[in-house]
C-alpha cells in the first residue's frame, strides 16, 4: 500500500522452507505461515468429526465406522495452500513494485537496515523511514523439560497425529488446537492455571466454553501448573504439576502465551536508541512512532492487540501518515474477534467486568438455547449468546457469543456497534428466521440490571 501511494519501498523477510516452516519465515508472516490460516483450515478438517455424527440425526447412516482420516493427508493439503498464499503474497508485492530482499535485516543506524541475504551476502541500504514488524513467537515456560514440549508452530507441521496430547494453556490458541486434536480423533487434556479458559473474555462465555470443552470430551484440568516434562522410556512425556497426579501423553503442547520478537541481536534495536517495555514490546506513540524518530513498528512486536487485521490497521495508518502525510492513529475502539475453538466464540466491545469498570449501569440480555442443528442431530452443546447495554444511552457497549458461526454474525455486530447502534435499534431490526443470529435482535427482556456497585436480577 505504501508503493503504490508513491513511496519507493523495500522489504526483508527471511526465506520460506516448507519442510520447516515452523521456525522459518516466509511472506505472510505468522498469519498465514504458523498462525491464522494453517490453523483454520485444521479447525474446518476437525469439525467433519461432529458433522458426521449430526448426519445421523439427518436421515443419514454412514455404517457402523466413522469415515477414516488421514492426517498425512490434511498437513500436506494446508502446506500446499500455504504454499500457494506464500506466491501469492510474492506477487502483490512485485506487482506494487516494492524491492524483495531475502534474509534477515539489522537496524544499525536510524536510515540504514543492514541486510543478511540468503545467499550469504550482505548488503547495506538506506531509508528516510524504516517499519519494525517482526512479529512476536510462542514462549515456554521456564520448567525443567519444557524443551521436550511443541508450541502451535511444531503441531502444525507434525507428520503424524500424536494419539494422546496434553495441551498447556488457557488462551485461544490453546482451546483451539484442543478442539483440533480432539476432533481429528486424539485424546486430548487441556491444563490451565485459572478457574476458567479465555482470560479476558467475558465470565459466561469462559464457563460455557469450559462446558463445551467437555462436551466434546476434552479432559480439563483447571488450576494447575506444570513443574516439568520428563521422557519415559517409550519415547512418552510425563508432566507433572503443582496440584493433583501427573499426566502421561505422547505430546505436550505450549500455549503459555506469546512474546514480541525483539531480544534477536541481529534486529540491532537497543543499539540504535529504539526502547522497549517491560515485556520486550517496542515502544512507539499513538501514530505507531518508537523513541527513534524515523523508525516506526507495527502488530505483535508492539503488544498492543495481536491480531492480524489490528497490524493491518496499523500498518494503513502508518501509510496514511508516514507516505501521504495525513497523521492518523489506529482505532482500537470495538474490535471484533473471534476464538476459534468448537463451537467458536465471536466478541466484540466490552465485557460485563469492562463495563463495570467503565463506572457504566447496565442492562444485561442473555440467551442460551439448542440450535436447530444440533438438536435434531441429538447433541447436548449450547450456544450463548450476550448484549451489555449502557442504560443512560441505551448504546449496546457489548456482544458476546458462542455458538456455530459466530464469528460471521459479529462482524456484521461490529460495524453495528462501531456505528453507535441502541437497543432500541436492534429492537426495531428485523431478524432472519430461522437462525441463531436472530436471538440478537429478539432479546426483549433484560436478564439483569448491574452498576458499579451493585447487581441486582431485573
Amino acid at each position: 500500500m505504501s508503493s503504490q501511494a508513491g513511496a519507493k519501498v523495500g522489504l526483508v523477510e527471511l526465506p520460506y522452507n516448507a519442510i520447516s516452516s515452523a521456525t522459518q519465515g516466509g511472506l505472510g508472516g505468522t498469519c498465514v505461515i504458523r498462525g491464522c490460516v494453517p490453523k483454520k483450515l485444521l479447525v474446518y478438517g476437525a469439525s467433519f468429526e461432529a458433522e458426521f455424527r449430526d448426519a445421523v440425526g439427518f436421515g443419514w447412516d454412514h455404517g457402523e465406522k466413522m469415515p477414516t482420516f488421514s492426517w498425512e493427508r490434511l498437513i500436506s493439503a494446508k502446506t500446499d495452500e500455504i504454499e500457494r498464499l506464500n506466491g501469492i503474497y510474492g506477487r502483490l508485492l512485485d506487482n506494487a513494485g516494492v524491492e524483495k530482499f531475502e534474509g534477515s535485516g539489522k537496524v544499525v543506524g536510524p536510515h540504514e537496515v543492514e541486510l543478511a541475504l540468503s545467499d550469504g551476502t550482505k548488503k547495506t541500504v538506506t531509508a528516510k523511514t524504516v517499519l519494525l514488524a517482526p512479529g512476536g513467537r510462542a514462549w515456554y515456560p521456564d520448567i525443567p523439560g519444557a524443551d521436550l514440549g511443541v508450541t502451535s508452530d511444531e503441531a502444525l507441521a507434525f507428520e503424524t497425529k500424536p494419539d494422546r496430547v496434553l495441551v498447556v494453556g488457557g488462551g485461544y490458541i490453546a482451546v483451539e488446537f484442543a478442539g483440533i486434536f480432539a476432533g481429528l480423533g486424539s485424546d486430548v487434556k487441556i491444563a490451565y492455571r485459572a478457574d476458567l479458559p479465555l482470560r479476558g473474555f467475558d465470565e459466561e462465555v469462559r464457563s460455557t466454553v469450559a462446558a463445551n470443552l467437555e462436551g466434546r470430551g476434552i479432559e480439563v484440568m483447571s488450576g494447575v501448573n506444570p513443574t516439568a516434562i520428563s521422557k519415559n522410556a517409550d519415547g512418552s512425556l510425563t508432566a507433572t504439576f503443582d496440584a493433583g497426579e501427573p499426566v502421561t501423553v505422547d505430546c505436550v503442547m505450549w500455549a503459555t502465551g506469546r512474546v514480541p520478537n525483539t531480544d534477536r541481536p541481529d534486529l540491532g534495536l537497543k543499539e540504535v536508541g529504539v526502547e522497549l517495555d517491560a515485556k520486550g514490546a517496542v515502544k512507539v506513540d499513538e501514530y505507531s512512532r518508537t523513541t527513534v524518530p524515523s523508525i516506526y513498528a507495527v502488530g505483535d512486536v508492539t503488544n498492543r492487540v495481536n491480531l492480524t487485521p489490528v497490524a493491518l490497521m496499523e500498518g494503513m495508518a502508518f501509510k496514511d501518515t508516514v507516505v501521504l502525510g495525513k497523521p492518523t492513529k489506529p482505532d482500537y475502539e470495538n474490535i471484533p474477534s473471534a476464538v476459534f475453538c468448537q463451537p467458536p466464540v465471536a466478541t466484540v466491545g466490552m465485557t460485563e467486568a469492562q463495563a463495570l469498570e467503565a463506572g457504566l449501569t447496565c442492562d444485561v440480555y442473555t440467551s442460551t438455547f439448542t440450535p436447530m442443528k444440533i438438536s435434531l442431530a441429538g447433541r447436548v452443546e449450547k450456544a450463548f449468546m450476550k448484549l451489555i447495554v449502557d442504560v443512560e444511552t441505551d448504546k449496546v457497549v457489548g456482544c458476546h457469543m458462542v455458538g456455530p458461526d459466530s464469528a460471521e454474525i459479529m462482524q456484521g455486530l461490529g460495524i453495528a456497534l462501531k456505528c453507535g447502534a441502541t437497543k432500541k435499534q436492534f429492537d426495531s431490526t428485523v431478524g432472519i428466521h430461522p437462525s441463531s443470529a436472530e436471538e440478537f435482535v429478539t432479546m426483549r427482556e433484560a436478564t439483569r440490571r448491574v452498576s458499579p456497585k451493585v447487581a441486582a436480577k431485573v
